[in-house]
């Protein structure tokens, strides 16, 4: 198979993200916050995209139709249940957030949490594990660790 690197972009832009052009596309496609491997999996088989394709020999319709797909799945099959937003406390649809929208949703998410004072928003305001995990031996961040000896 002879492969043609006339063409070949060694910058693609999807989602908002400069992704390399040397990268296979299916892992080009996780550098993206929001997509993981298995959501970039689908994408690509929606696209019709092989997965050991370089981004960088992607024609410039297959990138719109990955930028399509990454903005709304569930349009182009992707099950409800799939997406990382279901049932948006907002609009109540099921929605796919990636790069900074996930960010900025997150972050008011947690602010909210932290106004309501609920017990998950009040472990993220003094910076204590939020999920349950033990912090008797773990998650000592920022403080000295181990046994401190009296000094005589």
């Amino acid at each position: 198979m002879s492969i043609n690197f006339d063409n070949f972009k060694h910058l693609v832009r999807i989602s908002g993200k400069d992704i390399r052009g040397d990268k296979h596309v299916v892992n080009g496609l996780t550098m993206i916050r929001g997509i993981g491997p298995r959501m970039a999996d689908i994408v690509l088989k929606k696209a019709k995209i092989k997965p050991d394709t370089f981004i960088g020999l992607l024609t410039d319709a297959q990138v719109d139709k990955l930028d399509e797909i990454i903005k709304d799945p569930i349009k182009f099959g992707v099950p409800r249940w799939f997406v990382n937003h279901v049932k948006d406390r907002n609009s109540g649809k099921d929605i796919h957030l990636v790069g900074s929208n996930l960010a900025l949703y997150d972050r008011n998410d947690i602010d909210r949490l932290k106004k309501l004072r609920s017990y998950r928003g009040v472990k993220h305001a003094v910076g204590h594990k939020v999920r349950g995990q033990r912090t008797k031996s773990t998650g000592r961040g920022g403080r000295s660790i181990g046994v401190s000896r009296k000094k005589t």
